[in-house]
């Protein structure tokens, strides 16, 4: 595909389009793993974990399509995702001092990178479509993304110090998530076929309802911990 031809640069807009589309998720993670740190280092933990996890990013969706048909490898990051719910609940500590920020500032840099991981099994699938394998436009179409995602990341760390009740919620679209990657698995597909047939039910919907208990489980989960650590200080 020719860098110059019609083609080549309507195929980059559709990456860019379709990346923005499923970045939704990914932007409300790194709000919220970035919440509490100071100014100076939510713009350090938004830029180098946006910037980090364009590059995992990249190099999930070259080998996606593979990925996506090892079996347990959705259940895993199911199960990683609800883990990732419940710490962004949780009460942040009061310590102070610089190795405490240090290491807060990376913490969250790796919720950020781990989060967007798991959640982007799915994503990359449609970004690696259409960039038609070309693997020159897959990179140029994701980088000139990371500003996008950045400035989303932004956003709603503003919106987040007007209404704390978003965290609650990204957590428990986290959770949702979760539940759809379980049930998505390709070792659960018989399972997950037999059981909406004796429910009467599709298979979507049944994901839809395993999608609302996970972000039951993680806000209950998260609300029971936070609770506890609230109480012991």
């Amino acid at each position: 595909m020719d860098v110059g031809s019609t083609h080549f640069w309507l195929a980059l807009l559709e990456i860019i389009w379709v990346n923005i589309l499923l970045s939704g998720d990914n932007a409300v993670v790194i709000a919220l793993a970035a919440r509490s740190l100071p100014p100076k280092q939510q713009r350090t933990a938004i830029i180098f974990g946006s910037s980090g996890a364009i590059v995992l990013r990249i190099i999930l969706t070259i080998v996606a399509a593979q990925l996506l048909l090892l079996p347990w490898l959705k259940v895993i990051g199911g199960l990683l995702l609800l883990y990732i719910g419940v710490s962004l609940l949780l009460p942040e500590g009061d310590d102070d001092g610089q190795a405490k920020e240090h290491g807060s500032l990376l913490s969250a840099i790796r919720t950020i990178l781990l989060a967007d991981l798991v959640m982007s099994l799915d994503n990359v699938v449609a970004v690696a479509a259409a960039a038609h394998g070309n693997l020159t436009l897959l990179i140029i179409g994701l980088a000139i993304s990371i500003p996008l995602v950045i400035f989303g990341s932004t956003l709603l760390l503003k919106v987040i110090e007007r209404l704390p009740i978003i965290v609650w919620l990204g957590a428990a679209l986290l959770g949702y998530i979760a539940g759809e990657m379980l049930v998505s698995d390709p070792a659960l597909v018989g399972t997950v076929d037999g059981l909406s047939h004796q429910l009467h039910t599709s298979v979507h919907h049944l994901a839809v309802s395993v999608g609302i208990a996970g972000a039951i489980i993680v806000l209950a989960t998260g609300k029971f911990f936070r609770a506890r650590a609230l109480a012991t200080d």
